[in-house]
């Protein structure tokens, strides 16, 4: 698997699964929808300024992405560490917007509880048929 294809892979899911280390030092995974955007060893994700792991992130930028994909007769992963930027800046903010984001955000672009997660890819672990392939990005 080239880092084009697991890049394509990526795209085409539906959800994620974020990890972050709480302030007890131990993992926490959460369900998210599928990135805002993904371009080439950063993937961007749409959240909540207010939840918890927006704090966890800023106290410990260390963080794993998970994707799948389950077949009738196949499985195949990708668990993606790197770090984790919390990005307030309108800018970055705008670059993911949707129009149906106002639904949650009822100050739009601007509004104090929309933040991006910006997730910058370092090693990737691609799992398909009983085997493991690293990708360094």
């Amino acid at each position: 698997m080239d880092k084009s294809r697991l890049l394509q892979f990526i795209s085409e899911q539906k959800t994620a699964f974020i990890a972050s280390v709480n302030e007890c030092g131990y993992p926490v995974v959460r369900a998210m929808l599928a990135p805002r955007k993904v371009d080439g060893a950063e993937i961007y994700f749409s959240t909540n300024t207010s939840s918890k792991k927006i704090k966890q992130y800023l106290d410990n930028n260390k963080a794993c992405v998970y994707f799948y994909k389950r077949g009738k007769f196949r499985y195949r992963g990708v668990s993606i560490i790197g770090e984790m930027e919390v990005c307030t800046d309108r800018s970055t903010k705008e670059m993911i917007w949707r129009f149906g984001d106002k639904m949650f955000y009822k100050q739009g672009v601007t509004d104090p509880d929309y933040c991006v997660l910006k997730f910058k890819c370092k090693t990737a672990e691609y799992y398909c048929d009983f085997k493991i392939e690293t990708i360094e990005f």
